[in-house]
């Protein structure tokens, strides 16, 4: 999966209360955040739109620990994960089931040691955006996500791989440079024209 790609956000985790005040087991966290730029990823910032997982079939999508997928922690397809969008982001919840990993992913957040979530995903096709910040830094919109693959807490939002997204900026930066090369040789080529005419 060469186009995969993953980012984090530190945002909070909760374990949900029952309604006669005991905690609950379960997890809920927002593993995208909407309309909002990142800090600097390096050489670019990037921000998801609101409708980026539109139309997104999330039916196959796991959440894990740490991006861990030897330690499976809930699945959409088992009914154990429920994924939702609304105005802030894309919004997960989970029972932590009763595995070491689940237990011990509890008792971290409790004690505030899981400090974001994280989401593996792919980009469609034409499914960016690209741009000059006003400070001058590429500034990348994420349009439409294509596959969403997993998500989940992580205990440090990592520095995201941006291997995929410069491969996006570059392409976006070619087919800019062909297009300007077709104006220049249409203006020339209509000047010719001109000339031939005088």
């Amino acid at each position: 999966m060469s186009n995969t790609e993953k980012r984090a956000y530190e945002s909070a985790i909760e374990i949900r209360m029952n309604e006669d005040g005991t905690e609950s087991r379960t997890i809920t966290g927002y593993g995208a955040v909407f309309n909002k730029w990142s800090s600097n990823l390096g050489w670019f910032r990037e921000k998801m739109e609101r409708t980026a997982f539109d139309n997104v079939d999330m039916s196959g999508v796991i959440a894990t620990f740490n991006h861990d997928f030897n330690n499976v922690l809930a699945r959409a397809d088992s009914d154990t994960l429920r994924l939702s969008v609304d105005d802030y982001g894309l919004r997960y919840e989970f029972e932590a089931p009763n595995t070491t990993a689940g237990n011990d992913l509890l008792e971290n957040v409790r004690v505030g040691n899981v400090k974001g979530s994280s989401f593996m995903f792919t980009v469609a096709e034409s499914g960016t955006e690209w741009r000059k910040g006003e400070d001058g830094m590429d500034e990348r919109t994420i349009k439409q996500v294509e596959r969403l693959i997993e998500l989940g807490p992580v205990t440090v939002p990592a520095y995201p791989d941006t291997t995929v997204a410069k491969r996006d900026l570059e392409s976006a930066k070619e087919a800019e440079k062909k297009e300007d090369m077709r104006s220049v040789v249409d203006t020339e080529r209509k000047y010719k024209q001109l000339r031939a005419k005088i």
